[in-house]
């Protein structure tokens, strides 16, 4: 057995018979050296940030000072929705002192509850007219959980466990809270059906939104047909760096999910203009220079949208990335834990009473 060596071709019978022998003593080849074609690691060709990044999405701002993000063709006269910014709000706990309030939707623990809960009441107003449109947030864990809510709802002392929501009730505003994992809402044209969910990685790996969308067509007999659907702002692929262990787990339930993952090369000027100053004598594979491989969220929920039967022209993707566009949005990890939270909001005016089936 020999690998045909002096330059970066091999073998791939060659390398396959390492990898029995690996397997053989209990070991694996290090995943950042070499790979066969088959090997789990994602091989995108290396790009550069700036080309995953998303446009910045379009700001409305409402008459009490909030600026949200619209839905691009959801102007539908029953429906009322969109996706929160930090801008426009009460809360002091996440901004400079000279700087003007913030919309944080999240009782964190920096910030008050009744600065919170005013936040609330301004993002209502500015999406539904009404301040007292009741929010109703979820206790969220990165489920796949989803419940059929109501306004009974608006009266618990508490909020229900779940990643998503779904809804029949006019008159409320159906909400999940994120600082990075990506916002899906969804809205049946017909039945007048409306859902939100939380989709962070471990929330899409367990299938959350097709799991929600399943829960529309069994609770309430929507067809796929008559949805449509709209992904919010989140950390993008541009900065959404993760461990082989997260492409691990997308491989082991979506057949393409090396389509999800690309090889990032940070493109700093620095070390472009002076690359000596960076060499390192680390062994090859074992050197934190070079690429990262980063995820795109967003894809992978579109993805999901349409195997569960929406048609491509139903999704909306609204855009915008919480850690590079850190000025409109609240971000978990720009800030290193120390944030607010957004919110997505979805409901229907009480003109827009569900039709019968």
């Amino acid at each position: 057995m020999r690998l045909s060596s002096k330059s970066a071709i091999y073998d791939a019978s060659a390398v396959e018979s390492l990898d029995t022998l690996y397997a053989m003593a209990g070991l694996v080849r290090n995943p950042r050296g070499l790979s066969s074609p088959g090997s789990s690691r994602a091989r995108s060709g290396g790009v550069a940030p700036e080309e995953l990044r998303p446009a910045r999405p379009a700001v409305r701002r409402a008459a009490n000072g909030v600026e949200w993000l619209p839905i691009p063709g959801w102007d539908l006269p029953w429906l009322c929705c969109g996706f929160s910014t930090r801008k426009g709000g009460l809360s002091r706990a996440y901004c400079p002192e000279a700087a003007p309030g913030e919309l944080n939707l999240g009782l964190t623990a920096a910030d008050s509850r009744p600065t919170v809960l005013g936040n609330r009441r301004l993002l209502a107003e500015a999406i539904t007219g009404n301040a007292a449109t009741p929010v109703l947030a979820l206790k969220q864990f990165h489920s796949n959980l989803v419940v059929d809510a109501g306004k009974a709802d608006a009266d618990r002392a508490t909020p229900r466990r779940a990643d998503g929501q779904i809804t029949c009730d006019p008159d409320l505003l159906l909400a999940v809270q994120t600082a990075d994992c990506i916002p899906v809402l969804v809205a049946d044209r017909r039945q007048r059906i409306v859902a939100a969910f939380h989709a962070g990685w471990r929330g899409t790996v367990k299938r959350i939104v097709e799991t929600g969308v399943g829960r529309m067509r069994l609770l309430y007999g929507s067809r796929p047909g008559d949805l449509m659907a709209a992904i919010g702002p989140g950390a993008a692929a541009c900065c959404y760096a993760v461990g082989e262990e997260v492409l691990a787990e997308f491989e082991s339930q979506f057949h393409y999910a090396r389509e999800l993952f690309h090889e990032v090369f940070a493109s700093d000027p620095i070390k472009t203009r002076y690359p000596m100053l960076f060499l390192t004598q680390r062994a090859p594979g074992h050197s934190p220079i070079g690429p990262s491989l980063h995820a795109d969220l967003v894809e992978a929920n579109r993805r999901q949208l349409l195997d569960s039967g929406l048609m491509p022209s139903a999704i909306q993707v609204v855009g915008g990335c919480t850690q590079c566009q850190g000025d409109l949005f609240f971000s978990h990890r720009a800030s290193q834990g120390h944030a607010g939270r957004m919110m997505a909001v979805i409901g229907m005016r009480g003109a827009g009473k569900r039709r019968s089936r």
